[in-house]
C-alpha cells in the first residue's frame, strides 16, 4: 500500500519543521510538500497533488479558512485537516462550511495528527466532540463574506482607500460594509470590531 501523501502548511518555521519530523516516523506517511503561507499551498497542492493538506488558520497571503475552501474547490481529491490554537467555535464552523474533514487543536499529543490524517484519508471526519458541541450552540456568525474580507483588513490598521483599492470596490462603499459589520458587532470603531470578530472566530 503507498504511503498517504500530506502537504503541510504552516507559516512558522519551527513548528513546520517539528510537524514534518514527526509525520516522517510514521511508516504508512509521506510529507510530500511544506508551504509557509496559503498561497503557496495553494501551488503547492497543483504540483504535488496530495491526499490530506494539514494547514494552520491564520496565515500571510491567504488564510487556511480560504485554503481549504479554494481546496474543495480546485482539488477535490484532496481532503483538509485544519490544525490550530484556536479552539473557537465559530472558527470551527467556518471550516466545516469551507469543506474542512478534520479540526485538531495543536496541544494535542502528536500521535492524534497521524491518526486524524488516516481517518481523512478514508473519508471520516475528525473533530474534538467538545469543540463539536459548542460550534453549534454558539452564537451565529452575523457577517457577510464582504464584511469579513473588509472587517479583517481594516483591524491590521489598513485605510479605507487601500482595501478599496485590493478589492476593486469605491471608499464609500468599504465604508458602509464597515459601518454595518461594527454595527452587528455591538462595537464602537472597526478596530474593536475586528477584535471582538477574531475572539468569537468570525474573522
Amino acid at each position: 500500500m503507498s504511503a498517504i501523501r500530506v502537504l503541510l502548511a504552516e507559516d512558522q518555521a519551527m513548528i513546520l519543521g517539528a510537524l514534518a519530523a514527526l509525520l516522517s516516523t510514521e511508516r504508512d506517511i509521506e510529507v510530500c510538500a511544506r508551504a509557509h503561507n496559503g498561497r503557496e499551498a495553494l501551488a503547492a497542492l497543483a504540483t504535488a497533488r496530495p491526499d490530506v493538506l494539514v494547514t494552520d488558520i491564520e496565515m500571510p497571503e491567504m488564510t487556511g479558512l480560504t485554503l481549504a475552501a479554494e481546496t474543495r474547490e480546485r482539488f477535490p481529491a484532496t481532503r483538509t485537516v485544519i490544525l490550530t490554537t484556536f479552539a473557537r467555535p465559530g472558527y470551527l464552523r467556518r471550516a466545516l462550511e469551507a469543506g474542512a474533514k478534520g479540526y485538531l487543536l495543536k496541544d494535542r499529543p502528536a500521535a492524534e495528527l497521524a491518526d486524524a490524517i488516516r481517518r481523512v484519508h478514508r473519508g471520516e471526519r475528525v473533530i474534538d466532540p467538545e469543540l463539536a458541541a459548542a460550534a453549534w450552540t454558539g452564537d451565529p456568525d452575523p457577517l457577510t463574506e464582504r464584511e469579513r474580507q473588509i472587517l479583517w483588513r481594516a483591524g491590521d490598521g489598513r485605510p479605507s482607500a487601500e482595501i478599496a483599492a485590493e478589492l476593486h470596490l469605491s471608499i464609500g462603499t468599504v465604508r458602509n460594509y464597515l459601518s454595518e459589520a461594527i454595527g452587528k458587532l455591538g462595537a464602537t470603531n472597526r478596530i474593536e470590531a475586528a477584535r471582538i470578530a477574531r475572539q468569537k472566530g468570525w474573522l
